[in-house]
């Protein structure tokens, strides 16, 4: 079986998810959509761009998922 090519979420390093399901997308352009849905609202929230929050905008992210083989 192939490897799966997606996009998915970057917050400060790491994949983000809810509940801890990962978001994939198969486009990029999907995943920016999503990004600017659910983190937009930090565009107009300087107070949690400085410290000691630090928060940027997530940034779409290539992802490679491998299904193990049995």
């Amino acid at each position: 079986m192939q490897p799966w090519r997606r996009w998915s979420v970057n917050f400060m390093g790491r994949l983000q998810g809810e509940n801890g399901d990962l978001p994939l997308f198969k486009t990029k352009a999907e995943c920016q959509r999503y990004i600017r849905e659910r983190y937009g609202f930090l565009r107009s929230r300087p107070d949690l761009r400085r410290p000691p929050h630090n928060w940027r905008m997530p940034k779409p992210i290539r992802v490679t998922i491998a299904p193990e083989e049995t």
